[in-house]
């Protein structure tokens, strides 16, 4: 790969500099694999890390705002010129934003070694900027329908923040931090699976004849949503509540009256489609899990948190990650038997960590498994599709 072309304005970026799903897809899963399998050694031998958050606080911390954010950059800014019909973020402009998402992974991952002040201006850094770039690009194209899409961006950002805060000594709720950033990531699970689920499903079934499609956007969706999302900021807030269960609970039934209106079963012989529905079902039972946490002494939190990051979150970024993939470089829109065995596996992982949270007494090695599989899938997304994104698109 070329050093200097892509801060050239005479020639154009190289391939993996050409658009934001090359870079930040491949360091999402090279990260989601490395930052997990380190946490499961620390975890077995009793390690510490050069962190100033504890391995367990660094674990949900790498994960949500180190992972996630990555995806998330990937995703937007390869959506947003679509929304905008603005030249796409690349060359110079998209290699910093990679160094600073860069960056902030180096600064938690090291924090002990700095002020905090430092370390945390670092991490914040990116999902600062990832957040006015996505900003600018939709209001200088007075693409108003999509400005609240940043939105959870700055969210992740302030949860970060509160992290370092609590981290800090400030008298915070506990936890609040990492609540909020799965709050802001499951909400925009909720909201852009809204859009591209029903969507490409209709695509795919008009095109096999099929006349009975998913269901268009109506007031089912809206009230879905806001039930929800406020069922998931109020467990931010009031972890303990049982009036908050029950709206989550609520949310959980009213979304899967939504999901079902999509066709999912419909979807079945063809993965890269059907794994769509699957993510987003991950986001119900979260919700189910997480209301019954809240009601009852049955279901454990830890399931319902599982549910959602392990669950939801694992499957939704591969799924959206392999198919902007496929699509962006030129490959037909289907799922060979890789990409399909990595979709099993992230959904055995998800399976396994929810078990190990009711199956206490076999929970190191569900765990265990869980994490090789988690690792796998995400390494075998950069083994197959790491080649993809660095070279040019082939059509």
């Amino acid at each position: 790969m070329a050093t200097a072309a892509p801060l050239s304005m005479s020639k154009p970026p190289a391939s993996l500099w050409s658009l934001a799903f090359r870079p930040f897809f491949l360091a999402a899963a090279i990260w989601a694999a490395l930052a997990l399998a380190l946490w499961i050694v620390v975890f077995m031998t009793g390690g510490i890390l050069p962190s100033r958050f504890d391995p367990l606080s660094w674990h949900i911390h790498a994960m949500l705002f180190g992972f996630v954010p990555a995806a998330i950059a990937g995703f937007m800014l390869t959506a947003i010129p679509n929304w905008t019909g603005r030249p796409p973020i690349q060359g110079g402009r998209l290699i910093a934003l990679v160094l600073l998402w860069l960056l902030g992974r180096i600064a938690c991952l090291v924090s002990a070694t700095m002020p905090l002040w430092m370390a945390a201006a670092a991490d914040l850094a990116f999902p600062v900027m990832l957040c006015a770039v996505a900003t600018r690009e939709i209001v200088a194209a007075r693409n108003w329908r999509n400005l609240i899409m940043p939105v959870p961006i700055a969210v992740l950002a302030i949860a970060n923040l509160l992290m370092y805060l609590e981290l800090a000594g400030y008298d915070l709720r506990a936890g609040l931090g990492w609540r909020l950033g799965i709050v802001a990531i499951i909400a925009l699970i909720s909201a852009i699976g809204g859009r591209i689920i029903p969507a490409f499903t209709r695509n795919w079934l008009v095109k096999r004849g099929v006349t009975v499609l998913p269901a268009a956007r109506d007031v089912i969706d809206r009230l879905a949503l806001a039930v929800l999302h406020t069922g998931l900021l109020g467990w931010a807030i009031f972890p303990t509540s049982k009036p908050v269960g029950a709206i989550l609970v609520a949310g959980a039934v009213l979304n899967l009256w939504r999901l079902c209106r999509w066709r999912g079963f419909a979807t079945i012989a063809e993965p890269l489609l059907a794994i769509l529905h699957v993510g987003y079902a991950w986001v119900i039972l979260g919700a189910a899990f997480l209301g019954a946490s809240l009601l009852t002494n049955i279901v454990p939190e830890a399931a319902a948190i599982h549910a959602f990051t392990a669950g939801a979150i694992g499957t939704m970024v591969l799924a959206v990650m392999t198919r902007v993939a496929r699509g962006h470089t030129g490959r037909a829109l289907e799922a060979d038997r890789v990409t399909t065995l990595i979709y099993a596996m992230i959904t055995v992982a998800g399976l396994s960590r929810i078990a190990a949270a009711f199956a206490v007494s076999y929970a190191v090695p569900v765990l265990d498994l869980s994490a090789l599989l988690w690792v796998m899938s995400f390494l075998l997304f950069a083994a197959i599709y790491g080649p993809m994104l660095v070279s040019p698109r082939i059509s």
